[in-house]
């Protein structure tokens, strides 16, 4: 579903990411960890089209988000790290005009949408203003608005930042379902007991560079940690 193939992406004389390959398959989600600073948002920015890369190829269902970005930014949906929405909008026309800048009909567009409500408890909330949502609130129509269409890969940049407990273990019931159901998921976390609980592969980040990218179980060998140990171990060992 999403092919990383050498990416370089320099400012000016830095370089943010370095040279970079990766994969993420149907059905699974991959998360990247790391510190700050080490090239994670810019990936995920790279892959929505938000920035170009330097240098590389990045390929979403087969097509690079380069050369044919329509076609790849249809089949996504992204969540960012600080949810970006009018504050004059209302939760409903902020999903209402989602849908509409992916081409929904309005039948699809609004059974989509009363059916997403439920999942975090939103119903009559949709009918507030953003200038009066909580932090949690707002990120919960991010979310909702990303999987909307019913995009193909989910992107997802500190998902649960500001959710409540309650919602932000709904958040990955969610995401673990979207895989089920033969979507794909890039997953930014600094929250590492979300991205060993639901991942299928994790990898870590460092200065730009991709230190490893495997199972838990595979990087719990390489770093020759018990299968027991936890993610934060782990990382302790790999980025010093």
């Amino acid at each position: 579903m999403l092919e990383i193939k050498n990416i370089v992406k320099k400012f000016n004389n830095k370089v943010a990411v370095n040279n970079i390959s990766f994969t993420v398959g149907k059905g699974e989600i991959v998360s990247l960890i790391g510190p700050n600073g080490s090239g994670k948002t810019t990936i995920i920015k790279m892959i929505s089209g938000l920035l170009s890369p330097s240098q590389g190829e990045i390929l979403v269902s087969g097509n690079n988000v380069v050369d044919k970005p329509k076609e790849t930014k249809k089949d996504i949906g992204y969540i960012p790290d600080e949810p970006a929405i009018w504050p004059y909008m209302t939760g409903e026309e902020f999903l209402r005009f989602t849908g509409a800048l992916f081409n929904m009909n309005e039948k699809d567009r609004d059974r989509s949408i009363s059916q997403l409500l439920d999942m975090f408890d939103l119903s009559g909330v949709e009918k507030e203003y953003f200038e009066n949502y909580s932090r949690g609130n707002k990120q919960k129509f991010s979310i909702l608005a990303a999987l909307l269409h019913r995009p193909e890969l989910l992107l997802i940049d500190e998902p649960i930042v500001g959710l409540d407990p309650l919602s932000a273990i709904e958040a990955q019931k969610e995401f673990k379902k979207f895989a089920n159901e033969g979507g794909s998921v890039l997953l930014v976390t600094h929250t590492l007991s979300v991205a060993q609980k639901i991942s299928n592969r994790i990898g870590l980040l460092d200065k730009g560079k991709l230190v490893a990218i495997d199972t838990f179980s595979n990087l719990c060998t390489l770093t020759k940690l018990p299968a027991t140990a936890s993610l934060e171990e782990v990382y302790e060992k790999l980025v010093k």
